[in-house]
């Protein structure tokens, strides 16, 4: 089985999926990880084997992974990862 890499469509892919189906991770995301507490809208733009990048109001911000991600399988890992880690409020 051949793992999928992180391509510039495979980026898009996941950010459209991101922004549509998980709108509230996105969000928080914002809040935590780029400590923005504020805010009206906010969007995952792309995603790289390094970062995340949210567009947040009229301001981009970019989150560092913890770890180089492989693939695909491993930004979804990662990203569901990121995401149980934040503390409810």
């Amino acid at each position: 089985m051949s793992l999928e890499p992180i391509t510039e469509d495979s980026s898009t892919r996941i950010c459209n999926h991101m922004n549509q189906d998980h709108p509230d991770a996105v969000k928080a995301y914002a809040k935590y990880y780029g400590k923005i507490k504020t805010f009206k809208s906010a969007k995952m733009i792309s995603l790289s084997p390094e970062s995340i990048e949210l567009a947040i109001d009229d301001l981009n911000i970019e989150i560092k992974f913890d770890h180089i991600l492989k693939d695909c399988s491993d930004a979804h890992k990662t990203l569901v990862r990121m995401i149980k880690s934040i503390p409810s409020t």
